[in-house]
């Protein structure tokens, strides 16, 4: 990677500019891909699938894609600043796949998607409580009947806490830059499919090996219009060994996945 001179102030700006771009673009693309696939293109087929049939609010997207536009400042400020960081080697971001196993590669994924999942599940925990949830948590709440534009949707103090967590960690765990844009990428498309509102995944998903741990449009539904439950960020473990995860969760999603399927039989 090359490097980027930041001894002018104009330079920094026009980097931000450019990883806001990307960032924000990001989530309209995709968010767009899935709201048109999913409610425009192939609506009737997946009607039946919708989690909470509670109707959105008039402009309620719009209201959604604004807070989404300052979470995207905020996390390209912030990723900006670790492009800094990094050029001046106080991170531990590497660029040469040689320079650690090639098992590291994949384990250093794993390993910050679960440190990132623990963080994410006591961060939100502490977000309903009563005396910070109306200063922190409650913008993005106001999206009882979420959507894939719901998915960035967050108070600017959210979006700084949720924001700190990887920029850390690059300080402390080895992470090829190819990793870090695996993990944002998983990042984006996770909290697109959770906030669809539609369950995308199939019948007895809830019950595969690797379905139990992983969270869907139903299980995170649950959690808005249920506040008490279903905490989790991708992983489902935090709830079930917290006892936080909806008993509602695996009957709903059973309801939702075999009324399709007795159509298509």
């Amino acid at each position: 990677m090359e490097t980027i001179d930041f001894s002018e102030g104009h330079v920094f700006a026009q980097t931000t500019l450019f990883m806001f771009l990307g960032i924000f673009g990001r989530y309209v693309l995709i968010a767009a891909l899935f709201h048109y696939l999913f409610k425009v293109k192939y609506a009737s087929f997946f009607q039946e699938r919708e989690v909470n049939a509670r109707a959105r609010r008039p402009q309620q997207h719009w209201r959604e894609i604004g807070y989404s536009f300052i979470t995207s400042v905020i996390f390209a400020l912030i990723g900006t600043g670790m492009i800094v960081a990094w050029q001046k080697n106080y991170t531990k971001i590497y660029t040469h796949f040689d320079d650690y196993p090639r098992w590291w590669f994949v384990v250093s994924i794993v390993l910050v998607l679960f440190i990132h999942e623990t963080y994410y599940y006591w961060l939100h925990r502490w977000m309903h409580h009563p005396k910070v949830y109306k200063w922190v948590h409650k913008a993005h709440h106001d999206s009882i009947t979420t959507s894939a534009w719901t998915s960035f949707s967050f108070h600017p103090l959210e979006s700084i806490l949720q924001a700190v967590v990887l920029p850390v960690l690059m300080f402390i765990i080895p992470v090829h830059y190819v990793a870090i844009g695996i993990i944002l990428l998983v990042m984006t498309t996770t909290s697109v499919i959770n906030h669809l509102n539609t369950e995308l995944y199939p019948k007895d998903f809830q019950r595969h090996w690797f379905g139990k741990w992983w969270i869907g449009a139903t299980h995170h539904s649950l959690h808005h219009s249920q506040f008490k439950y279903n905490f989790g960020l991708y992983f489902t473990f935090w709830d079930k060994w917290a006892g936080t995860e909806s008993p509602d969760f695996v009957k709903l999603f059973d309801k939702k996945t075999n009324k399709k399927e007795k159509q298509l039989n």
